[in-house]
């Protein structure tokens, strides 16, 4: 399988073979950043058994928290598609923005503003150092697409995204699209 060369707004698609990593195991991500220092992502599919309320409990919302990746999970991370309402927001690619001002996404959620499709919220991220991530692509833990959802990827539905987007590469992925998580459970 070709894929792209990685950069902002891709996403990363664990290749079937990260059985076993309990982080990457089938998680699509977000490339959030990628330069030749290193690069950021969140993973888009792993929800967690958290609310924003559960950690926030002024921000009266039941948005779902997901698990971004295995970086600084103790830390909050966003993602969203209304820069004019979040200022100091920065670009990610196509639409995608992350963080800005979060007293003003506070306000705006429990003003009823911002609604689950424009933001979705992480404990921590996915980071790897300088020619990390290079290296696993040469390894095959990772396939590069790019992100035909633009910024509606803010909504799009996590649990079945990668078997999902394992469908859309065809070919030798398709018989992965229904195999069990866990290979010993078959």
């Amino acid at each position: 399988m070709i894929s792209l060369k990685p950069q902002k707004g891709h996403l990363l698609i664990a290749e079937p073979s990260t059985i076993g990593d309990l982080s990457f195991n089938r998680s699509v991500v977000l490339l959030a950043d990628h330069t030749h220092e290193g690069s950021v992502g969140f993973i888009l599919n792993k929800p967690l058994g958290y609310t924003i309320h559960d950690l926030i409990p002024e921000i009266q919302s039941n948005f779902k928290i997901y698990n971004g990746g295995p970086v600084e999970q103790d830390n909050l991370y966003f993602i969203h598609n209304v820069p004019d309402l979040i200022p100091n927001s920065i670009e990610i690619n196509n639409g995608i923005y992350w963080g800005g001002d979060f007293e003003s996404a506070k306000d705006l959620i429990n003003r009823g503003l911002i609604k689950k499709s424009n933001i979705r919220f992480f404990l921590g991220y996915s980071g790897w150092n300088a020619h990390q991530l290079e290296e696993e692509l040469e390894e095959s833990s990772w396939i590069v697409t790019a992100n035909s959802y633009s910024n509606k990827i803010i909504g799009k539905s996590s649990t079945s995204f990668w078997k999902e987007k394992i469908m859309e590469l065809g070919g030798e992925y398709l018989i992965w699209s229904n195999a069990p998580e866990n290979p010993a459970l078959n």
